[in-house]
């Protein structure tokens, strides 16, 4: 057996190629694109399916709790089973969930079917602590820096992409799509993803029940969960209402041009390598700030100007790469403290911190779309600017006890 195909906790000193840190980071893209998809088409799909628009945040929300229930449910499992199959199982699933999602004829078929999308979509999260478990110590932050700079390109380029093709064919076409093309990642991981079978031996029942003790053990997890609750129920707040505002009377937008602006969000992707780094050096209290900082600003910048004019779309693009910079810059400094708590666990860690801030990005999904409904624009950037100021507040009340 090579290198590459042993468990990381049997070899003296872990490796990952430069390939490898590709295939992961193209995966997790591929992956996570799957849950924001729908996002700048929630105008259309409630259309079609006779959605209130009040309610239309439901089809992001649902597949935000789907992902939120698979990092409980599913994530953990990386610590107990092989990984490669586990990760093809998930994408293969959400392949059949995609389809179903394409040929949804009902508002409630969609919802259902955003949901399992979201389920499925964990895949992703084992592949990140799996790039955990490949590196050496001294280059992990960099290394999940950069295999989740895949991850948020994904995200990223999800929306841009949805919209093109949902102008081109329909926003049918986007799931019908994205199907055939988790069907052709789950082959190829199948065939090129390292193996790594975990020691742990626990039964299911207990392997979910140690989450919750290892929260209770844990203030650093405790924390960085904390601090990307914030800022990710921000970022799904913003993404999940920009689309209506653009496509709105201010800006008339069509699906083309809120793709274009989607494009402004992939450029937070390149903070993805940078917090990793910082991290690795130490840096991590001063650059949680200025991730903090960066989705403030963001939505003070939409404030200044009313929506319409020139300035006002200038300053939205701006946000866009603030808020998204900010947010993939938290999430990475979180994985390498996380990840650097217990190597046994980390499936159950990951699990546990991205569980909590999914579910604050679900909410802020749904919070988003209903106080656009009821006061606009104006009414969902000041949700949006008081969670970054939250985070804030804790961060500056730790260091005035001198707590880094």
């Amino acid at each position: 057996m090579n290198r590459m195909t042993k468990p990381p906790e049997a070899q003296g000193e872990p490796d990952i190629s430069a390939a490898t840190i590709l295939m992961l980071a193209a995966a997790c893209g591929l992956i996570v694109a799957n849950i924001y998809y729908a996002q700048p088409l929630i105008g259309p799909i409630a259309d079609a399916l006779g959605l209130a628009p009040s309610a239309a945040g439901l089809i992001v929300t649902l597949a935000q709790l789907g992902y939120g229930a698979g990092l409980l449910f599913i994530v953990p499992l990386g610590d107990r089973f092989e990984n490669r199959r586990l990760i093809v199982s998930c994408v293969a699933a959400s392949a059949l969930a995609l389809a179903l999602a394409s040929l949804a004829t009902s508002a409630a078929a969609l919802l259902a079917a955003m949901g399992a999308i979201g389920l499925a979509s964990v895949a992703v999260q084992i592949l990140v602590p799996l790039a955990a478990h490949l590196a050496p110590e001294a280059i992990r932050g960099r290394v999940v820096g950069l295999v989740s700079s895949g991850l948020m390109i994904g995200i990223m380029a999800a929306r841009p992409a949805a919209s093109l093709v949902a102008s081109a064919f329909s926003w049918r076409a986007v799931f019908a799509f994205s199907a055939a093309l988790m069907a052709a990642l789950a082959l190829m991981l199948s065939r090129t993803l390292p193996v790594r079978r975990p020691h742990a031996r626990m039964g299911y029942a207990a392997l979910i029940g140690s989450m919750a003790r290892l929260a209770a053990a844990t203030p650093a997890l405790r924390l960085r969960a904390f601090y990307q609750a914030c800022l990710f129920s921000a970022f799904s707040l913003f993404w999940t209402t920009t689309p209506l505002l653009l496509a709105g009377s201010d800006y008339g937008f069509t699906q083309r041009g809120i793709a274009l602006f989607g494009l402004a969000g992939v450029s937070g992707a390149v903070a993805a390598p940078i917090a990793g780094r910082l991290a690795d050096r130490g840096l991590t209290g001063p650059a949680t700030l200025a991730a903090i900082l960066a989705v403030a600003a963001g939505f003070l910048a939409t404030m200044i100007f009313p929506q319409g004019s020139t300035w006002a779309l200038g300053l939205l693009v701006a946000a866009a790469i603030a808020v998204d910079f900010g947010v993939q810059a938290n999430l990475v400094l979180g994985f390498r403290a996380v990840f650097a708590l217990a190597p046994e666990a980390r499936g159950r860690l990951n699990a546990a911190y991205l569980a909590t801030f999914f579910l604050a990005g679900a909410i802020g999904s749904a919070v988003g779309a209903w106080a656009y409904a009821r006061g606009g624009w104006g009414l969902a950037s000041a949700i949006g600017l008081a969670l970054p100021l939250v985070a804030l507040a804790r961060f500056v009340f730790r260091a005035a006890a001198g707590r880094s």
